[in-house]
């Protein structure tokens, strides 16, 4: 099986092109961080009997993507499945973020994961079957407040994903949105988890379990993984309570969080 991962030197990134290789698939890691990926590369060649390609792109700027195609023309490469992983946000309420910031959110977690899945598409193995795998979040799942840049990006992956899938189906092809709580990915990421106390503990799941459970609920056909039990019950009461609620308690969350993680006490006071 041929592998293409986007952001592959993140770290659920580096999970899923480990679990790949671990399944004997021959892999296609891009990322904006060369050195990573040439890093991985390597560990995963010395550690699996699998060919891996790694080429460096930043999937915000499309003569970058289109220079990555023409790549992947030249030497003939198609895909049987493609994991969506890279995406970015930047901690803080909407007005106390930079103005452009914000915008890379959008132009990384939606433009380019757009960008991305078009090309490969088109640019499918015939007569095999295709798995497509997009990574939203919990958080798409409520409204966010303190959270809105990425939880609502990460909403329009969720529902794109969903007519997607639709869109494909007569054409041997599952799509699959993956909507973890929260994940170590690095120092950042578990700075915010700690901060939460013992929700951030419960909500949390091993990169590793997320990555080898999300590729076999892709593989079967399956819609939408949440990881975790607790998730999965968050996720049910979001769809249940009135959404002002929602906002309402998830704003006292995370404006007790962010205050420690933070350390700016009144940037979200009222």
């Amino acid at each position: 099986m041929n592998v293409m991962i986007m952001g592959a030197a993140g770290g659920l990134g580096r999970a899923m092109a480990v679990e790949c290789a671990r399944r004997g698939y021959h892999l296609f890691l891009t990322d904006l961080d060369e050195q990573a990926l040439l890093c991985i590369k390597a560990g995963l060649e010395r550690r699996f009997r699998t060919t891996v390609v790694a080429k460096a792109c930043d999937l915000t700027d499309g003569g970058s993507v289109d220079a990555m195609l023409c790549f992947l023309d030249r030497n003939g490469l198609k895909f049987d499945m493609l994991l969506n992983i890279a995406g970015t946000d930047f901690e803080g309420s909407f007005l106390s973020r930079e103005r452009e910031k914000i915008v890379q959110i959008i132009a990384l977690n939606d433009a380019a994961t757009l960008r991305i899945t078009h090309a490969i598409l088109h640019r499918r193995r015939q007569g095999r079957r295709f798995v497509t795998l997009f990574v939203s979040s919990l958080a798409s799942m409520f409204p966010m407040p303190l959270k809105a840049t990425y939880a609502a990006p990460k909403r329009f992956l969720l529902d794109f994903a969903t007519a997607l899938r639709q869109e494909l189906k007569g054409q041997n092809a599952n799509v699959l949105v993956l909507c973890p709580g929260g994940m170590v990915t690095n120092d950042a990421s578990a700075a915010a988890i700690a901060a939460q106390g013992i929700w951030g503990t419960l909500t949390t799941n091993p990169l590793e379990v997320v990555a080898r459970k999300a590729l076999d609920h892709a593989l079967h056909g399956k819609r939408c993984y949440i990881p975790g039990v607790l998730n999965r019950m968050l996720s049910v009461l979001g769809k249940i309570l009135p959404p002002p609620w929602v906002a309402a308690a998830v704003y006292w969350r995370w404006h007790r969080a962010q205050r420690k993680w933070l350390n700016v006490p009144n940037a979200h006071a009222r």
